[in-house]
C-alpha cells in the first residue's frame, strides 16, 4: 500500500489515493486540482523521506468543496468589574480527494 505523509493548511495528514481529506481554506473552484507537499513516503516496505528523492514525487488532490467547521465560542470575563465579552469563531475549511501519488 503506497501512502504519503503531506504538508498542508498547516498540518500534516498522512494520504493514500481516494482518501478524503479536510484542511483549511485553499483558493479556487470545485473540481480544481491542487499540489500538496509531500513530507514522507511510503512504498510497501520501502520508506523515503530524503529531500532530493522527495523533490521528484508529486502528490495531487482534486478540490470537492468549501465548508465552514464547526462554531467555537469564546467567553472572557472578569470576576467583580462586570467585563464581559462573547466572540464566536467559524474555521474555513476546504473538503480535499486524493487522486495521486507519483
Amino acid at each position: 500500500m503506497v501512502y504519503a505523509i503531506v504538508r498542508a493548511g498547516g498540518r500534516q495528514e498522512k494520504v493514500s489515493v481516494g482518501d478524503t481529506i479536510v484542511i483549511n481554506r485553499v483558493a479556487g473552484e470545485a473540481g480544481d486540482s491542487v499540489d500538496l507537499a509531500p513530507v514522507l513516503l511510503v512504498d510497501g516496505d520501502k520508506v523515503t523521506s530524503a529531500q532530493n528523492e522527495l523533490a521528484k514525487v508529486k502528490v495531487t488532490a482534486e478540490k470537492v468543496e468549501d465548508l465552514r467547521g464547526e462554531k467555537i465560542r469564546i467567553l472572557r470575563y472578569k470576576n467583580k468589574t462586570g467585563y464581559k465579552k462573547r466572540q464566536g469563531h467559524r474555521q474555513e475549511l476546504t473538503r480535499l480527494k486524493i487522486t495521486g501519488i507519483a
